[in-house]
Order: C-alpha cells, then structure tokens, then sequence
C-alpha cells in the first residue's frame, strides 16, 4: 500500500522566489523549471483568447497534480499563473497600449512532471470539455536565470510607480534589462479585492557592458 501523500507548497520551498519584499527591489537566479505555456496576444482585460489560454492551462495542471500524486505520493499546491509580457513594438508596451502586447501564460510544474503525463491530461480534456487553446498548450523547460524581483501590492493598473522602481534598482546596480517582463499572480483578481493583489514583477538583468 501506498503511504498516505505529503503535500506541499512550493511557493514557500521557494520562498525567495515567490515571496519577495515589497519595500525593495532584489537579485536573484533563478533555476530552471518546467512549465505548461501557452502563447497569445491582445488586451488581457478583454481578449477571450487570454481567458481561453487560463482555462486551458489550469484544465492540464491539476489531471498532471494528480498523476504525479498516483505515481509518487507526493501531493503539492497548484502553481501561481505567470505570464511574460512584451510587445513588437516595444514603444507601444510602455505606452500600455494592451491590444499590440504579446504575452506567455505558463504555470510552473513539479520536476516529476513528465510528457506524457501532460499529453495524458490533454486528451482527457480535449474529451470532456474541447477547447482550440488546449492543441496551443506545450510543456517545456524555462531558464530564466539572474533577474531582479519585487512585490507589488495593489491593482495591475498601478504597477507601473513599482516598476519604475524596479527598473531604477537594476541601474543603480549595473545592470542592464534583458528578455520579457515576468508577472506571478499571486493572488485571484476574481477573489480577491483590487488593493490587495499581490503580484511578484521580475525582470531578467545581465551586467552593462
């Protein structure tokens, strides 16, 4: 017989990642991790296909939470969603022009995750409740490497004051920004009142030249 699971958190197994200070900016590395992604673009406030690539995601991560505590008897918390933020134009990113961003919504897995556990959980899916975002859904390796992090408290329309301290860290240090904007949505927006969201902001950095 099996022993009962142990389940676990891995926001708090990676406190320094997923629970940054509010008051100011951090460095850190950060590891790499698997990840069920999905691309898409358009306003999040108002694109179905952002809302469709939630659903889809979190429609595959809690069959894979399962699979992985049938073959290993370890239980965990579900991942925060993350998403990565840029745009083609990039003038048009910080102009918060929402409808040209360009965004990757991913939800971070345990290492025990494996393909077929996910391909799995697709098809299962697929069955029972068919939806064009699970085909677009892929399971890969992210490495994000040195970056700096703070938390933000309050509305995602108020970001940008955090940010700009964000940003003023990263030259004050040396560092140059590198890659995309990284947002983890620690909290529900559907739960949870405007004023205490919290979301981690994360910029990856490398040294200026």
């Amino acid at each position: 017989m099996m022993p009962p699971a142990t389940k676990i958190d891995l926001t708090r197994a990676f406190k320094a990642l997923y629970a940054p200070p509010a008051r100011a900016p951090a460095l850190v590395e950060v590891p790499e991790w698997p990840f069920l992604m999905i691309d898409g673009r358009g306003d999040p406030n108002t694109a179905a296909e952002y809302r469709a690539a939630i659903a889809a995601l979190y429609s595959i991560a809690y069959p894979v939470k399962f699979a992985i505590k049938r073959a290993t008897g370890r239980d965990y918390a579900v991942m925060p969603l993350e998403g990565l933020w840029w745009a083609g134009d990039q003038a048009a990113f910080a102009a918060a022009d929402r409808s040209a961003w360009r965004w990757t919504l991913m939800i971070r897995q345990p290492d025990e995750a494996t393909p077929a556990m996910v391909e799995a959980a697709v098809a299962r899916i697929a069955k029972q409740k068919p939806s064009p975002a699970l085909a677009q859904v892929r399971f890969e390796r992210f490495a994000e490497g040195l970056a700096v992090q703070v938390l933000h408290r309050g509305p995602y329309a108020d970001e940008y004051p955090t940010l700009a301290r964000l940003h003023a860290f990263i030259e004050a240090q040396g560092y140059r920004p590198r890659g995309k904007h990284h947002e983890i949505y620690l909290t529900d927006p559907a739960r949870t009142a405007p004023e205490k969201l919290r979301t981690v902001l994360r910029q990856p950095v490398s040294p200026r030249d």
